[in-house]
């Protein structure tokens, strides 16, 4: 490829602000997409930004030490969405709990990429596994976005209008921008889909945006077996979402040393969830978002990523200002997450095609069991789920965990290619 600036330069100081404020553009709503979570776990609007500055200085923070000591690739840092499903299915247990685990799983993160123990477990993560796993992070993901579209009951008619409306826009739109406009296709469906909705239903209250949150900006550290263990598992796919977004972002800019840059990208992003797990906020992952944005400004230069990461930090340092961003309606939050889950199991089709992951029945139903066991899991009523043992619920309750067991279960032991099938016998068997 033939960039304007590679990987190493350093633009002059206006193009590289100019550079950095076009992927500030593009982290801003990666952030803000995920944000909504505290919506959930928290009461107060003071209680809401305070967790939403945390949320911008943890990405920010992520997006510096990556470009300069992790991987040292242009990648844009957001929250993980599979985090985001381990926090909705452990929405039982306290923030202390589920953060505290959240900790713990980037310790074990950053110790298997320490400790060279990545390489050996890589080969259990086959196409038809990370396939898999792809759709439950979407499929699981789906009470979320249901809530958040039909979160004001007196629009409903409105919500669901934006719902249908909004999200094939978006769909068109994808098709139709081409370069820098395609990559801030979210962030222009936040604002004209909040412009609408507020012209009907009224411009949502920032009062007490500003006050003081009385919270901590550490969570005291809280444990649990269950839910610690549920964690885990969601870092396994963290852990094959990391690894892929580096390594297709370094063969797209002619990076050298890929395996060592990947090691050292897995390492950071595990300390860093360490980070965001003592500060009680979601853990942050790469985005392949990256060769788009470098294709359309011709700049592959990593730098500009440290300036977009101080950005980050900046507006984290301002309430007034995310309480501004954070103010996006709940219903157009649900129908751009909506859209980004339904690419998602787009670009899990796509995989499965392209990786021959189902050419035969076996293969198949080892993508389409886990993923209807998930769904079943999801949406089984409450009743059930209050059934279920404390200690085992954030297992057998959480929909993505059961069907990465389940489906670690069909590719690995149950349909598992017999070695020497096919070996003639001797005279002596």
């Amino acid at each position: 490829m033939d960039f304007k600036y590679s990987l190493n330069d350093r633009p002059r100081a206006v193009a590289m602000v100019m550079y950095a404020l076009q992927w500030l553009l593009i982290a801003v709503p990666v952030v803000l997409t995920s944000a909504f979570i505290a919506r959930l776990q928290y009461d107060t609007l003071a209680e809401q930004t305070l967790y939403t500055q945390k949320l911008f200085a943890v990405m920010g923070l992520t997006m510096i030490v990556q470009s300069l000591w992790g991987h040292r690739l242009p990648l844009v840092a957001g929250p993980a969405a599979v985090l985001l499903v381990g926090v909705m299915a452990a929405m039982d247990a306290s923030p202390a709990v589920i953060y505290t685990s959240m900790a713990v799983g980037g310790g074990v993160v950053a110790l298997l990429a320490a400790t060279g123990w990545i390489k050996k477990i890589q080969p259990l993560f086959t196409p038809r596994i990370s396939i898999v796993m792809m759709a439950l992070i979407a499929f699981t993901i789906v009470p979320v976005f249901l809530r958040l579209i039909f979160a004001d009951a007196n629009h409903y008619v409105l919500s669901f209008a934006m719902a249908v409306v909004l999200s094939i826009a978006m769909a068109v739109a994808n098709n139709c921008l081409r370069g820098m406009w395609k990559s801030v296709m979210v962030l222009l469906a936040l604002i004209v889909g909040t412009a609408v909705y507020c012209a009907v239903a009224g411009l949502p209250s920032l009062e007490g945006a500003t006050a003081v949150s009385e919270g901590s900006i550490f969570l005291a550290p809280k444990f649990d077996v269950g839910v610690i263990v549920a964690f885990l598992i969601c870092y396994v796919a963290l852990l094959i979402n990391e690894l892929g977004s580096v390594q297709s972002v370094a063969a797209y800019v002619e990076a050298d040393d890929v395996p060592k840059r990947s090691t050292r990208g897995v390492a950071m992003t595990g300390v860093m969830n360490v980070v965001a797990g003592l500060l009680g906020v979601l853990g942050p992952v790469d985005y392949t978002l990256s060769p788009g944005v470098i294709a359309a400004t011709g700049c592959a230069s990593r730098y500009p990523l440290v300036l977009t990461g101080v950005g980050l930090v900046i507006c984290a340092l301002f309430p007034q200002l995310v309480a501004v961003l954070a103010a996006i309606p709940s219903p157009v939050m649900g129908v751009v997450l909506l859209y980004l889950m339904a690419a998602q199991v787009a670009a899990s089709f796509q995989m499965s095609g392209t990786a021959t992951a189902a050419k035969d029945f076996n293969g198949a139903l080892t993508i389409g069991l886990p993923i209807m066991l998930s769904l079943v899991i999801s949406f089984m009523p409450a009743e059930v789920t209050a059934i279920i043992p404390s200690f085992l619920r954030p297992i057998l309750g959480n929909g993505f965990v059961m069907g990465v067991i389940v489906v670690l279960l069909l590719e690995h032991v149950i349909f598992r290619p017999r070695r020497n099938s096919n070996r003639p016998t001797t005279d002596k068997e």
